[in-house]
């Protein structure tokens, strides 16, 4: 097995660590979970969260000599998300980015899964990105009832392999990423992301105008183009990895922008961050086509404040129907690529 699979397989191991912990909280019946404690690392933390960093830190600290120096970066880890292990006297080796929870407001409630994100670079300093990440793990959180759940991981240059475990990784199964080779949205789901208030107005407008521009004339369905607004960033890709969605597009930073002028308002925090698209690499090597928001590669530094905003394809095919028309829509609407 190459170092980079032993990465990967780390981070598996300790997604499903904290899959164990959290399922645990959920069937027991503990109560509070949802109680918001502090806001750090660009999102709210709530009780549930609280309970697993220690989890974290345990696990990383017992990793092998060799991951050492490591840079954790992760929601949590105080206001900077920063957490060092290892000899302070020698330089970093590894920068890992993690969302222990992605999707912690379904889950909380009991409603709907979560996923445990994570990715590992090689440290190349602050301006190390996503881009520079070679091992990358997506593990379900699953709800109470459920006594299965899915996870991702991937290495750089090589596909994604995917199985199906009962809950903590035993009794694995194989499942194989199968996104959407269709080349229309009809009939199908996708979604601009509209989780909270203050962009909805504008996220409908440009799905609506995507629905116009793709959806083939005449046709009759009237429920053409189907939506399910999964609040995690991990949960809509691994809805295209799986071929459940076939577009998804998070642009609320861009959306923000286009309101700021007029709302005078203090940017939000209620956006995408780097850690909740560590998942990235997984996705790529399944086959889905993640760009930002002008069509360029998607990138963005290892830290817990920088916003990001996204498009996910299924495949080429939708790509290249649907990416002018967004395009065309924030030329017209006066969003500059920056």
């Amino acid at each position: 097995m190459s170092d980079n699979w032993h990465w990967a397989r780390r981070l598996e191991s300790l997604g499903f660590l904290i899959q164990r912990r959290v399922h645990e909280m959920l069937t027991s019946g503990q109560t509070g979970l949802s109680i918001p404690v502090a806001e750090e690392g660009g999102d709210t933390i709530y009780a549930i969260d609280r309970q697993v960093e220690p989890l974290i830190e345990e696990q990383i600290a017992a990793w092998p000599e060799e991951c050492f120096p490591l840079l954790l970066i992760a929601e949590g880890m105080g206001h900077d998300g920063r957490r060092r292990f290892g000899r302070q006297d020698q330089p970093i080796r590894y920068r890992v980015i993690l969302d222990p929870i992605d999707g912690t407001r379904g889950l909380m409630y009991d409603k709907r899964s979560a996923w445990f994100l994570a990715a590992v670079a090689a440290d190349q300093g602050e301006q190390t990105g996503l881009r520079d990440t070679f091992a990358s793990v997506m593990a379900e959180l699953p709800t109470s009832k459920q006594a299965f759940c899915d996870s991702f991981v991937a290495v750089r240059g090589e596909p994604t392999q995917g199985q199906r475990t009962s809950v903590g990784g035993s009794g694995a199964q194989t499942r194989p990423p199968s996104r959407s080779r269709s080349n229309s949205l009809a009939g199908g789901f996708a979604q601009v992301t509209n989780f909270f208030q203050g962009t909805k107005v504008l996220a409908a407008e440009l799905m609506e105008t995507i629905a116009d521009a793709v959806i083939p004339a005449g046709h009759t369905s009237t429920s053409a183009v189907l939506e399910d607004q999964y609040i995690s960033t991990g949960g809509q890709w691994v809805e295209l990895i799986t071929g459940h969605d076939r577009f998804c597009c998070d642009l609320r930073p861009l959306f923000y922008e286009l309101l700021q002028p007029e709302t005078q308002r203090k940017f939000p925090t209620l956006v995408c961050h780097p850690y909740d698209a560590a998942g990235l690499l997984v996705a790529q090597q399944a086959g889905v086509i993640i760009t930002d928001g002008f069509g360029r590669e998607l990138n963005a530094l290892l830290n817990v404040h920088q916003p990001v905003h996204w498009c996910g394809y299924a495949n080429r095919d939708l790509q290249r129907s649907i990416e002018p028309v967004i395009q065309s829509w924030l030329v017209k609407k006066g969003v500059r690529n920056q």
